[in-house]
């Protein structure tokens, strides 16, 4: 009879352990989507910083034959160097 409770007591920790695995792979996905999307929402939060820098700034990145320049508000433009 103790043989017998061992081998139930080892199926129980062998489904407990698939169970656990099957678990860990879940959140693991969960966790790489959030993380996916925080990082488009990262990179989106710096464009809309960038944009509202610029406008609060009133300068302009004006790109025109392949040379940007920069516009201040009176309109004075300073080349940029791609560099």
């Amino acid at each position: 009879m103790t043989k017998n409770n061992k081998i139930v007591f080892l199926t129980d920790l062998i489904e407990q352990r698939l169970r656990k695995e099957s678990e860990i792979s879940y959140f693991e996905k969960q966790l790489k989507e959030i993380e996916d999307k925080l990082f488009f929402l990262r990179k989106e939060q710096e464009l809309t910083v960038t944009i509202i820098d610029i406008l609060e700034q009133e300068k302009i990145i004006d790109f025109e034959y392949g040379k940007a320049k920069l516009l201040d508000k009176d309109g004075k433009a300073t080349l940029l160097d791609k560099e």
